[in-house]
């Protein structure tokens, strides 16, 4: 007769819990009739430091071929769905690049990012920080953090983000080496803008966002177009002093009215906005486009590289005009293509401002967010977001990826996290006839500094194991099988058999679990898990990896499977 039951005599600090099993079964699935030394080869792959018990494991692996041989299709499925969940899920690849070299190199580089502050930063505009701030790094170069905070009205600044926007890049580990608030330097602008009016470049324009647009796609210049410096230095300063009103008019940029594309055509340089700006209050009233400001600001700190999004090549263009007109050279320019994030939705930050606001979301770093306050306290790493962007390169190749090319750098870092056991949606089970037992359970399979979770039983002893695990015959997890017998559960063997392997705990402690969708998990986990501190990454076995938010109470928020 075929034996029912793995023999494990012969295993003793050989083969751990389930690892033959999980493989047999795989090969079994996919092949139709398992190969034991197909199979051993895949166990060794998964864990080489039993290589030299190659001999000793393969009558164990033909001993377990054997036993599924009697299995059904279903049974099969069934058991590997439980004990291996992913074991047919195909890996994603992460293809690895590295940063191309920059062109026109001299003794150093000057770079850096631009971010509005209406809120923290994003996975998105982390790619600009780290890519900027690795090339900085590398040539020995000025990573500047510029706020372009200059529309108190569309995309109103948030007084904190200036901060935030800091703190993030530096838990990133990209410090900015200066950092530069644009709306401090608008008389520096207004003194290029006069230069530029009085040498016939720029004129005050008084169309209706409409009109000029009609005027605009038909390459016709705007009645204003050809007024004299005097007179548009005249309408200027009646901007500034308040004559004009919001709305009334705009200091255009003259450049080729018939140019091939009408993005480029006499672009607004300034604007009247009358709203209350964050950080300088109502000094100003009239507030240069980025455009403008972005132009004059790279010229003045000296910048020699500009490394952004391709969606801003026009401004590219738009601000070589301005370069043109004061006899100064223009940066040398780098593109990233766009990257369709799967696993965020689209969402802009004023989007998500307002739903902080009208109680949608908890705050910035809600988990259903896309920012790095959330990323951070989900558990993601810096060095795996580093890496993620890095991986990507400096292309302006569009680009699609996904959350699990991210958790699969976070993955490498945060494996090393202690194990514990969790049980969601408890129920208690008494087990009778317990030999004496005693368990040293690793905290952690590959690193013997972690230490061991200690547990001793004998005779009756009650269990909290997951209410959709209960079934008549399962073993307890790196303890023992047990059995239904009336009411209650009797102690059935130590060796491994065919069954369902779950989660217990005994002494527990109750534990809330904050979700990626914003949803909180409730359960019980072992009472070691009050050794652990704030921040710290662990792993609940067959649930996922957490990150321990808070002791009182025990709340985790959920970082990854």
């Amino acid at each position: 007769m075929v034996k029912t039951h793995i023999n494990t005599k012969n295993a003793k600090n050989i083969m751990p819990d389930e690892l033959i099993l999980k493989h047999v079964l795989k090969n079994a699935i996919q092949y139709g009739k398992a190969n034991p030394k197909a199979i051993l080869g895949s166990i060794l792959g998964e864990q080489p430091e039993l290589r030299p018990k190659a001999k000793e494991l393969l009558p164990q692996v033909e001993e377990t071929c054997q036993l599924i041989e009697t299995w059904s299709e279903n049974q099969k499925v069934n058991k590997i769905r439980r004990i291996w969940p992913d074991a047919f899920v195909k890996k994603e690849k992460i293809q690895s690049s590295t940063l191309k070299e920059l062109k026109n190199i001299k003794e150093t580089i000057i770079v850096r990012i631009a971010p509005n502050p209406n809120g923290p930063a994003t996975m998105g505009s982390a790619r600009g920080i780290i890519i900027n701030a690795e090339y900085a790094k590398r040539h020995k170069g000025t990573f500047i953090m510029r706020f372009d905070d200059t529309d108190p009205a569309t995309k109103a600044p948030v007084k904190d983000a200036y901060q935030w926007y800091q703190e993030d890049a530096e838990w990133l580990g990209c410090k900015p080496d200066q950092v530069v608030i644009v709306s401090e330097h608008l008389p520096q602008y207004y003194k290029y803008a006069e230069q530029l009016i009085k040498a016939g470049h720029c004129y005050v324009c008084f169309c209706s966002a409409g009109e000029f647009k009609a005027l605009k796609d038909q390459a016709k210049p705007c009645p204003h177009r050809d007024s004299k410096p005097t007179k548009n230095m005249e309408d200027w300063e009646k901007m500034l002093d308040g004559t004009y009103k919001e709305g009334e008019a705009v200091l255009r940029v003259k450049t080729n009215i018939q140019h091939p594309d009408p993005a480029l055509r006499d672009w607004v340089a300034f604007r009247i906005l009358e709203a209350k700006h964050p950080h300088v209050g109502k000094k100003y009233r009239v507030w240069p486009m980025l455009d403008f400001e972005g132009a004059i600001e790279d010229h003045l700190q000296n910048m020699t590289h500009i490394i952004r999004g391709k969606d801003l090549t026009d401004s590219t263009h738009r601000q070589k005009f301005l370069y043109d007109y004061l006899g100064w050279e223009y940066p040398t320019t780098s593109y990233w293509g766009r990257v369709a994030m799967h696993g965020f939705g689209k969402i802009s930050t004023s989007k998500i401002s307002e739903g902080i606001k009208n109680g949608e979301y908890t705050g910035w770093d809600d988990p259903r967010l896309p920012t790095i306050r959330a990323l951070k306290r989900r558990g993601f790493q810096p060095k795996a977001i580093r890496d993620f962007w890095l991986s990507l390169g400096l292309t302006e190749k569009d680009i699609s990826a996904s959350m699990k090319n991210l958790e699969a750098f976070n993955k490498k870092i945060i494996e090393k996290g202690n194990r514990y056991y969790f049980v969601p949606e408890p129920i208690e089970i008494t087990v009778k006839n317990i030999p004496p037992t005693r368990l040293a359970l690793k905290r952690h399979p590959d690193n013997p500094k972690a230490g061991v979770k200690r547990y001793e039983f004998e005779g009756e002893q009650k269990f909290l194991i997951p209410k959709k695990d209960v079934s008549n015959s399962f073993r307890l997890k790196d303890a023992f099988n047990i059995k239904k017998q009336g009411e209650n559960y009797v102690y059935d063997g130590k060796e491994l058999k065919p069954n369902p392997k779950i989660q217990w705990v005994t002494d527990s402690i109750n534990v809330k679990i904050m979700m990626p969708d914003a949803n909180t998990l409730e359960g019980k986990a072992e009472k070691y898990l009050e050794e652990t501190k704030i921040d710290e990454i662990i792993q609940f076995e067959r649930f996922g990896f957490v990150r321990i938010d808070s002791k009182q109470p025990l709340t985790a928020y959920y970082t990854q499977a």
